[in-house]
Order: structure tokens, then sequence, then C-alpha cells
């Protein structure tokens, strides 16, 4: 049985003739994004978000329609009307009760201004269920380099070799395995922050992974372009790549780096912007689950939460300026929790996914796994932002360089974890390596781990 489901096969398409509208036409840009995307469980609501901007120079009114299964009036789930001034956008978002269905479904966005009338449609598979989890790994990060020498000791030689072509390959691979929303990790490299807040956006001295105009740097990397590669790859098989918005310097988000990330964000969104398979914006500086950047003082403690809250409202409303369906997303780690209880809800009004890591090895004296993956869902859910799982397929040996996990380790988070409406690892590239790709990325070990997670993969699948 193959692991790659029909319904993965639905894409942006124009649903009338006369449609118009999309990136790049003198209509209005429009976007319909689905959170979680992919496959869900029928324990899971459906966050439909539609995405309107006006790129003309006057007002124009807008109807807003979203339909399940089809454009008819009883599928209509919902309906808004409004009028956005030039070079405005709006995003408009409708949470739908997946309880009751089952199966492949279909959600139209059908968006009328001027007499003109535009679709998109995203497709969905719902699974029966008494949990919130599928069981099933949706995704994964891609680094496209490893940022520890020490930790991708096994893989780095061996991605750095990586064409464009071995890429799209890779892409493949992920979605032999249902892998099918890629984070990459990190669009920039900088290995010479040492300070803290000390950098500008005008002495910044990180490494471009693709061809940016904004600095002249270059990963030496065997890839002209791997994420066009990814995305052009994950557009024709129906995927979801979410670029890592970085990296600035880890843990920073100073005013200096949320101007950093405005501007790659924004080059990222221009040049990108166009494919299918464009999610989302990740920002890939992480934190700890304190949100206080480990600060010893109180004072410093309440500063970088500031920072992180406004760092957060100021980049998601810069972001839905122009792409205004698109989530922006963070990974934190799970310790320490309760020392940002003060935070999160803030944080998470202007955060529209939150994906956690380190579960499994939580510190002594901290709460259990469970226990954080609790109050977590539970702030989220308060919030109305979304708990995914960054699942760590990965074990640290001796000198701390990283090897993949066995799969009793990776099943054994799948079950015990069952409140995440989606789980992604970290990550694909030197951990999972498919036997048939040119380029092994990492340990021979590697093959084993992805061979055995396709036969639970097969197993899951057969019983859906």
């Amino acid at each position: 049985m193959k692991t790659a489901p029909l319904f993965l096969t639905f894409i942006l398409t124009a649903c009338l003739a006369s449609c118009a509208g999309g990136r790049g036409d003198a209509g209005p840009d429009i976007g319909l994004t689905l959170i979680p995307p992919d496959v869900i469980t029928d324990e899971v609501d459906l966050d439909i978000r539609a995405g309107v901007v006006n790129n003309g120079n006057r007002e124009t009114a807008f109807l807003v329609r979203i339909y399940l299964n089809g454009v008819a009036e009883d599928n209509l789930l919902h309906e808004e009307s409004f009028s956005l001034p030039g070079g405005k956008s709006r995003c408009v978002r409708h949470l739908m009760d997946s309880e009751g269905l089952s199966g492949r479904q279909e959600v139209t966005l059908q968006v009328i201004a001027d007499g003109d009338t535009s679709c998109v449609h995203k497709g969905i598979r719902v699974l029966d269920s008494d949990i919130r989890s599928t069981k099933m790994l949706g995704g994964a990060w891609a680094g496209i380099y490893h940022w520890s020498e020490v930790e991708g000791k096994h893989w780095n030689r061996d991605i750095k070799r990586l064409t464009d072509d071995h890429w799209r390959e890779m892409v493949r691979s992920m979605h032999s395995l249902g892998l099918n929303i890629i984070v990459i990790q990190e669009v920039f490299r900088n290995e010479e922050y040492v300070g803290k807040h000390s950098m500008t956006v005008e002495n910044y001295p990180g490494k471009a992974f693709y061809p940016s105009e904004l600095y002249p740097g270059r990963m030496d990397i065997a890839a002209e372009d791997p994420v066009e590669a990814i995305m052009s790859e994950a557009d024709s098989l129906g995927m979801y790549v979410l670029p890592g918005i970085g990296m600035f310097a880890w843990f920073d988000f100073s005013e200096e780096s949320l101007e950093w990330h405005k501007m790659v964000a924004e080059e990222i969104w221009k040049r990108y912007g166009h494919h299918d398979s464009f999610y989302g914006f990740y920002v890939s500086e992480e934190s700890g689950g304190s949100l206080d950047n480990w600060e010893r003082t109180e004072d410093m403690r309440r500063k970088r939460k500031q920072e992180i809250v406004t760092f957060f409202r100021e980049f998601k409303s810069f972001c839905g300026s122009f792409a205004p369906s698109k989530p922006v997303m963070l990974a934190t780690n799970s310790f320490g929790v309760a020392g940002g209880l003060d935070t999160y809800p803030e944080l998470l009004g202007n955060l529209d996914i939150l994906c956690p890591f380190g579960f499994a090895r939580m510190p002594e004296g901290d709460m259990t796994g469970k226990e954080a993956a609790e109050v977590l869902q539970e702030l989220c859910d308060n919030a109305g932002s979304h708990l995914w799982f960054d699942l760590e397929a990965f074990l640290f040996y001796e000198d701390s360089s990283l090897y993949p996990r066995d799969i009793e380790g990776i099943i054994g988070d799948l079950t015990f974890l069952d409140n995440f409406e989606k789980v992604l690892c970290y990550q694909f590239p030197g951990v999972f390596s498919d036997p048939e790709a040119a380029i092994r990325v990492g340990e021979e070990k590697t093959e084993k781990l992805f061979n055995d997670y396709r036969e639970y993969l097969d197993n899951i699948n057969s019983s859906n």
C-alpha cells in the first residue's frame, strides 16, 4: 500500500473558468489556509483562514464565502462582506467542527469583487478517532545545513553535497512517508554572533542559503537555491512548506532582530510567495519554555518576555499586510513552562502555531512531559492558537552528536502524547534516509529508521 493518499493531490486551482485572482494578477490577492493541513482527526476543529489583499488604489467592496464540498447554498459555512482601502489586507477566519465528518473533504473560498469571482480549493482528510492526534508524523524539519558541527557531525558533510535536484529527491522521499509539512530550519546562517543584542541590521554577518539581495554572503553548499527546489517540488506533490525566517541570533527578539526578520520575510515572500506550497512563516530563533531567555534578574526576565511579545505582535501584523492567511510558527522547548504563564496569553494572541519540543527529556523538578503538554494545550485553546508537537527523532551520542532514535521511542511519543493536532519531527535529513536516494545523508542506521517508520505508517493507514 502506498503511503501517499490521493487526497494530497488537491492543489490551488481556479474554481470557475471565469475566475481571476491570485498573486501576480491585477485583481486582489486571495489565499486559503487550513490549520492544520493535510490530515486531522474528527476531534480537531479545522481553522479556515481566507486572506484578501486589495492591490488596487481605491477602496473596494469584497464578499467572501467559504463552502464545504462544493459551491452550493446548503454547503455554505461562512459569509462575510467588507470594504478594503487600496493596499490593505484582511483575514477572514472560520472554525469548522469536524465531528461527524470522515474521509476526504474540500474547502472552497469564493471572493467576489467588482463583479469578478475568484475561487480557491483546499483538501483535507478527516479520520474517525477518540483523540486529537493522528498518531502519525505529519511533517519534519529540513535544515539545509545543521547549525552545530558537533550535533550535525554525522551528516553535515553529506548534506553539503546536495544539489537542487537532490533536494527535490529529498522532498519526494518525505512525501512517501506522509511527511507533507516541511519546515526549513533557517534561510540564513549566522556563525559569528557571540554577544547579546550587540548586532545590528547593518553589521549582520550571516550568510544566505538562497540568492538573497539583502546580504552578499552565501553558505558554501552545492545547491544554488535549495529553497526554490524544495518549494517547487512540494508544489507538484501538494505539500506545505514553512521557510525559516532566521537566523538573526538564537533566542534574540530585540528590536534589531524584528527589523531584520521583517526584511527577510518580505524578500522570501517576494521570491517564493507564488508557490502553492508556501504555507506560513517559521521564526527560527526558538525560546525556552519560560520565555525569559534564562535571564538571572527579575528586571531582565521581564524585559525578555516583553521583547518576545512585542516581536510577534509586530511580525504577525507585518506578514499579515501581504500574506494575511499565512500562519506564523515558533518552536520552544517544554522546560520551565510555569515561569512563562504570565506571558503566554499575550504571546499566543499573536502566534498562530506553537510547536514545542523536549517532552521526552524534562528536567528533574519540572513538570512531566504529559503535564507540560496539557498546560500548553489549555493556553493555546484559550488564546485561539494551535499547539503542534516538535517530536525529537534523535538521541545524543556521548560527544553530543545526534543519531536516529529507535522506532519504539518515536511510536511511544506518538501514542503517549495524544493531544497534539499535528506532529512534526526534527529532523528528516541526517535522521531518516531513503535507501533509494542518490546520497545517503547520515549514518547507515538512518535507512533503518526510514524503513521502520514506513512499516509503522503502512499499518496505521491500513487501519484507517
